[in-house]
């Protein structure tokens, strides 16, 4: 819902970082993968109880995921990056609410087996309509620069990394942030679900 607002505000900083990285010729691939493994990394953190670690690994983490586009955007953007880029973003997204999981299974498995099938809902919508959006020629007017059409929702990317922040600096609280997270990807399903039908159904292709 934010992420818009979100990428306006970073834009700068990350075309900056991104200038400075193609210089030194690191292209865009090699950060996304380099986003990932710090990601795993912090979900390793959060597997075995170092919350604080984890959180500063997983900022990082989100931090590359960021500049991997600018750098593609300053280069060439290739289909490769785009589909690298979204499935490393999606197995990421799975492995901290697993980490907790992990971390305290008594504790926190149901709650992050319930997160994680809203993930799959959230996810699964996305990519669905992506496929058949990229089929009928449609592009976003809210995120021109993504490598496919990015369908925006209740919970986007900003609010879920603010929320797995919540859970690393508050891993008491993990079970409620997971359940109440989780009933916000259901409304986010269901709006992208009663879109993608209207649109598909040929109606009006904005996402109100």
């Amino acid at each position: 819902m934010i992420d818009r607002w979100a990428l306006a505000l970073l834009r700068p900083g990350l075309e900056a970082g991104a200038r400075g990285l193609v210089r030194v010729g690191i292209g865009a691939d090699a950060v996304t993968w380099a986003g990932f493994a710090i990601g795993l990394a912090a979900a390793a953190c959060i597997a075995h109880q170092a919350f604080v670690a984890g959180l500063l690994l997983l900022l990082l983490s989100r931090l590359l995921d960021g500049l991997d586009g600018a750098v593609a955007r300053l280069t060439q953007p290739t289909d490769r990056g785009a589909f690298l880029d979204i499935t490393l973003d999606f197995l990421f997204y799975a492995s901290i609410p697993l980490a907790f999981a992990w971390a305290d299974p008594g504790r926190n498995a149901l709650a992050a087996a319930t997160l994680l099938a809203a993930f799959v809902g959230t996810g699964s919508t996305f990519l669905a309509f992506a496929v058949l959006a990229e089929r009928r020629g449609l592009r976003s007017t809210a995120y021109p620069a993504k490598g496919l059409y990015y369908l925006g929702g209740l919970t986007e990317a900003t609010e879920t990394l603010l929320v797995f922040a919540a859970m690393c600096w508050w891993p008491q609280a993990f079970p409620l942030l997971a359940l109440a997270f989780a009933c916000l990807c259901g409304l986010t399903v269901l709006t992208r679900l009663w879109f993608g039908w209207r649109v598909l159904s040929g109606g009006d292709a904005r996402m109100p």
